[in-house]
């Protein structure tokens, strides 16, 4: 694959994956303001405790036998049924599962209604499964315009379905019925759109070798899935269910940058990486882009995310969820690392080290458990702010290998990333004094917003910035060819 074309393709591949997940983002996050307006803090913690064994239960069905498809550079038919009837066997099996253990779960947390919450929210997994290799296909393809449609329409459908049951008075079930409606519609429009149709072959020899790769994915999925989910656990059973409602809040509001932008780099960075990582020099040069580009959006949109938490939580939520406001404010900092630790980590899947992934991922366990022993008793805020610190020292060690594999570690990142935290801080003088000068929380978030942003852009522009250049050229390419 030529210079151009691979800078074709992955420019038009993130354009698009771009569009994508931020415009689900934006569309849930708005879906997620109106029903936090009309339901309970306690009904969002009941949907955190479920999440918890629906991201488990999930990470099974998926097995990182996708990812193991994408990065294989020769695939076959077989391949792809193979891994469609095995995601149809684990999700059965899960199901049933999570259907005879839900009153054992509600017993433990001791909310009876968990039980039929889990039963039918269970249904989930059947519908995410059978999208997974129109989703891997599409993927391989570098093909996210497909898949960006399919996600809006599950977001719209979703989102308008939650909140008509919400308005109907059925709680915490509107939660519930959006999840599943969404996901239903996306995976259906996957299956019309990707003009893929599967058969009922399965091959022992294709499975053994996509296993070998994703199986390391899988234990380190799992881990990461339990490191994120313990402290539900924990919050659902020590803590009253509204607790537990400010956490989930709390980390949907960061997610909206942080996870945003990391869904978007999984997704377009892994096959573009896969594509050259037999080329060091190419490689370590997209990837450090990948890496600047990241710095460049997450640090002032997380920054200002905090300085402006009192007006975001009290004028969209209301101030019933007046609670939030610190633990907002702490909890985007945890995130401002994430989508450049995810980055490093992306990097080791594609050039075919999961060994070495989940080594790496292994590794961080005891700083994660000493955090947790630490926090947890001391309640919520600290917990949140040993995300923080737990974040950046797990920044250092996921970007070790690359440093001694590519020479662009942990210090040359920060080095390529100072410009963007030196604008961050000019961007926050401003937006602290308007915030002390000025009492109208409306006008505190508009101004904040503008003039904060164009005050970062100003100091990027000074400091002369490439990324800006390049964000111009994209949409440029991008809006004349489409």
């Amino acid at each position: 694959m030529g210079n151009v074309s691979l800078k074709s393709i992955a420019t038009k591949g993130i354009f698009w994956s771009a569009v994508d997940k931020f415009a689900v983002q934006l569309g849930q996050f708005a879906v997620g303001v109106i029903l936090a307006r009309i339901l309970m803090p306690e009904d969002f913690g009941l949907m955190g405790i479920l999440v918890i064994f629906m991201a488990l239960s999930q990470t099974f069905v998926e097995s990182g036998l996708g990812t193991g498809l994408i990065q294989r550079q020769n695939r076959s038919e077989i391949d792809f049924s193979t891994l469609f009837v095995f995601n149809l066997g684990v999700s059965s099996f899960f199901y049933f599962l999570l259907f005879f253990s839900a009153p054992y779960i509600s017993s433990f947390f001791g909310n009876p209604q968990l039980t039929d919450l889990i039963r039918i929210l269970g249904i989930n997994l059947f519908i995410n499964a059978f999208a997974i290799v129109q989703r891997t296909k599409l993927s391989i393809t570098i093909n996210f315009k497909t898949i960006a449609k399919s996600n809006v329409i599950g977001m719209i459908t979703g989102g308008l379905c939650g909140i008509i049951a919400a308005i109907n008075g059925y709680g915490v079930w509107s939660l519930v019925i959006q999840m599943l409606t969404g996901s239903f519609c996306s995976s259906a429009s996957l299956w019309f759109l990707s003009k893929w149709s599967p058969s009922v072959a399965f091959s022992k020899k294709a499975f053994k070798s996509l296993f070998g790769y994703g199986s390391k994915l899988l234990v380190a999925s799992l881990y990461a899935q339990i490191l994120n989910n313990v402290h539900n656990i924990c919050l659902g059973k020590l803590y009253p269910t509204a607790t537990l409602g400010y956490y989930t809040k709390a980390k949907s509001f960061a997610d909206i940058s942080a996870g945003t932008i990391v869904s978007v780099l999984q997704q377009s960075t892994f096959p573009i990486l896969t594509s050259v990582q037999h080329d060091k020099e190419r490689l370590i040069s997209i990837f450090s882009k990948m890496i600047r580009m990241s710095a460049f959006f997450i640090i002032p949109i997380m920054t200002l995310i905090s300085l402006l938490g009192k007006p975001i939580v009290i004028l969209l939520l209301t101030e019933k969820w007046v609670s939030l406001i610190p633990l907002l404010q702490w909890m985007v900092f945890a995130r401002i690392f994430f989508p450049m630790s995810v980055l490093n980590m992306n990097l080791l899947n594609a050039i075919g080290r999961s060994d070495l992934y989940l080594k790496v991922d292994l590794s961080k366990l005891p700083l994660t458990l000493l955090t947790m022993i630490i926090t947890i008793p001391l309640g919520v805020k600290a917990m949140i702010i040993g995300h923080v610190v737990g974040s950046a020292i797990a920044f250092v060690i996921n970007a070790y290998l690359p440093g001694k594999f590519y020479g662009y570690g942990p210090i040359q990142q920060l080095k390529d990333m100072l410009p963007f935290f030196i604008a961050s801080i000019g961007m926050s003088f401003l937006v602290i004094t308007i915030t002390y000068l000025i009492d109208n929380l409306i006008l505190q978030l508009i101004l904040g917003i503008v003039l904060g942003g164009l005050c970062y852009i100003f100091i990027c522009w000074s400091l002369k910035s490439n990324e800006l250049k390049e964000i111009r050229e994209l949409f440029k390419s991008n809006f004349h060819n489409n």
